[in-house]
């Protein structure tokens, strides 16, 4: 006898999460979720047992599994725990194939409206269905998801080499047998003897020019890929109407985020648009190439030191003020040597996008085995007989 489709409501209910406590004396070791998932801090209050917890507000829709209990915040929804364990898990799987995170259910502020949750339908399995496909997704989207933690954590470390890459050929150059001296900069250590240290004020000028109508292509500065069209991001923060007064920002230019400037959103223009007034725009005066200074701010120790420049009175609130960016000393190669550590990333980079591009493709197609997977099973599709042991 085929499982009838049967309404949520009829299923389970959903309770509303609580506030996370602010006194530090109920810190414990019981995680704590939001609707985007695990905080890093946790409360004693919480579920006792296995518990599901959806985004409702934020991330909506978001389903997510807590094995030993859990404190479920305000932002969230949790699934009452009065199911069987083999149901409660089922049910996990089986609210990841009415895909809750496309489109919002609330007039106002985005998320989900449990009221339209309820009225959505699944397969209602006998209670040996349940625990046969609970087990069985159990045992096969372990291994999948293990399969994608390994490709990711290759892909993390084709990044840290990268990194690394750039750090090492920006301050001390590709000549390994290069004579080297101290540069008198704790961020740099040694570099290279024939290599003279500047002050960013003398390799770098304001450029503070601004948009008569803010018609011109809007740019974003971010630390993970520095200047980019405003167009090209999901971004949702606010964004003024009229952008007239908006600083220009042309192609070599150099564009520092102050407010991120210390986690490193700054970067080389590409191209020619306008930044957030807030933002600060430099041109180099020719001693360093552009190509050079945008692989320089991509570099961990120079970070660290627009870090230690930058200003203000919580570490989140640090601003980079041009007064402070040229008191910074730099190092400044000749021309032909940062040509020529462009040239070598650029190399080693081409190499290494071929392996990134295939792990980034088999954790495309993984994730979509995985979700075609979910559904089969919660939908029948796959019989209890071929999952089963």
């Amino acid at each position: 006898m085929k499982p009838s489709a049967v309404r949520l409501k009829f299923i389970c209910r959903l309770g509303y999460g609580d506030p996370l406590p602010k006194d530090d004396d109920t810190a414990g070791d019981i995680p704590a979720f939001g609707s985007n998932g695990q905080y890093a801090t946790t409360s004693e209050r919480n579920t006792g047992v296995p518990a599901i917890v959806v985004g409702r507000k934020g991330s909506y829709g978001k389903v997510n599994w807590a094995p030993t209990g859990c404190f479920a915040s305000d932002t969230t929804f949790f699934v009452d725990n009065r199911l069987t364990a083999s149901s409660l898990r089922w049910l996990y799987w089986a609210l990841q194939t009415l895909k809750l995170d496309q489109g919002s259910q609330e007039a106002a502020v985005p998320g989900l409206n449990r009221d339209a949750v309820y009225e959505q339908r699944v397969l209602w399995p006998t209670i040996h269905g349940q625990k046969a496909i609970a087990d069985y997704l159990d045992l096969e989207i372990a291994r999948i998801d293990s399969l994608i933690a390994e490709k990711e954590h290759m892909l993390a470390l084709l990044e840290e080499k990268r990194v690394a890459l750039i750090s090492r050929f920006v301050t001390r150059g590709i000549n390994h047998d290069a004579s080297i001296k101290p540069s008198g900069q704790e961020w740099l250590g040694a570099i290279p003897e024939h290599w003279p240290v500047k002050r960013a004020k003398n390799l770098f000028s304001v450029r503070d020019e601004r948009s008569d109508d803010g018609s011109e292509e809007l740019l974003t500065v971010s630390h993970l890929t520095g200047v980019t069209p405003r167009s090209e991001k999901d971004v949702y923060m606010f964004q003024a109407d009229d952008k007239a007064g908006y600083k220009r920002c042309l192609p070599g230019d150099l564009a520092i985020n102050t407010l991120w400037a210390w986690m490193g959103a700054m970067g080389v223009s590409p191209l020619e648009g306008i930044v957030s007034p807030d933002y600060h725009v430099y041109t180099s005066k020719g001693q360093l190439l552009p190509e050079y200074i945008d692989l320089l701010c991509r570099s961990r120790p120079f970070v660290a030191e627009v870090s230690r420049w930058s200003k203000g009175v919580w570490s989140s609130r640090l601003r980079l003020y041009p007064e402070n960016f040229f008191e910074m000393r730099l190092p400044v190669p000749p021309h032909e040597e940062q040509r020529a550590i462009v040239q070598a990333i650029e190399i080693d980079q081409r190499k290494a996008s071929k392996l990134r591009d295939a792990l980034h493709q088999s954790i495309t197609l993984a994730k979509e085995r995985r979700a075609a997977l979910i559904t089969a099973a919660v939908t029948g599709k796959i019989p209890l007989e071929v999952i089963q042991p």
